[in-house]
């Protein structure tokens, strides 16, 4: 448990940053889990560039000064940003009472029986009101590869319904490549179910686009190059 720490900031008190750990080196458990993450963030950042919103993988979260933070591989807050001097110690990680609120979705990958992400996990999710918790199982250590739980009122409820309405995305199981990796991947998609690219993705599609009009313009008689 961590000792509770207060210092006086005007007309109400918040923790003390200086005294709490913002983080402590632990390095991610496998090569596969690492991956995963970074394609749910980088394809955000690479997609959704004129949307604000803060997404992390392994960046703890402090829901409560009088416990532990909790560390989901990935998480998604709408509406935020990291503040500019982020090496400032209140800056390092993600206090709930500095942004004002808990993330939208916090995703969690299992790689082991030893997570608890159906039990304490499931539950530190739910008491901080994140609006969805995304279990993700893709050797089916508990059965089912992936889990959605969406909150309601006050508890969490697993649903089917993949398209996280409030928060204007989805989840969808993906088989191709990524970074030279054939596999099947979590990614986030469109409503109509159209993933998310990353940004090699979008430059490979920019590329063709413009192969196309190329072409076009030869059969016209016209020589892009001298376009």
């Amino acid at each position: 448990m961590v000792e509770q720490f207060l210092i006086n900031n005007d007309d109400y008190y918040v923790p003390d940053a200086n005294q709490l750990i913002t983080e402590d080196d632990t390095p991610v458990d496998n090569f596969a889990s690492e991956k995963q993450q970074r394609l749910l963030v980088s394809s955000l950042y690479s997609s959704l560039q004129n949307q604000t919103f803060l997404a992390a993988a392994n960046v703890s979260i402090y829901y409560t000064d009088l416990k532990p933070p909790i560390v989901p591989d990935v998480f998604l807050s709408l509406d935020a940003q990291v503040p500019e001097n982020w090496w400032e110690k209140q800056n390092r990680c993600y206090m709930v009472w500095r942004f004002g609120k808990p993330p939208e979705v916090a995703i969690e990958i299992v790689s082991n029986k030893e997570g608890d992400e159906l039990g304490k996990k499931l539950g530190i999710y739910e008491h901080m009101r994140v609006s969805y918790y995304i279990v993700y199982d893709p050797t089916h250590q508990l059965g089912q590869v992936l889990r959605v739980y969406e909150l309601r009122g006050r508890r969490y409820f697993e649903t089917t319904e993949t398209w996280l309405e409030q928060v204007g995305l989805g989840l969808t199981l993906w088989q191709g490549e990524f970074e030279g990796r054939e596999d099947v991947w979590l990614r986030w998609c469109y409503q109509d179910g159209v993933v998310i690219p990353t940004g090699d993705e979008r430059a490979s599609q920019a590329e063709h686009r413009a192969q196309l009009l190329a072409e076009r313009l030869r059969a016209m008689g016209i020589d892009p190059d001298t376009i």
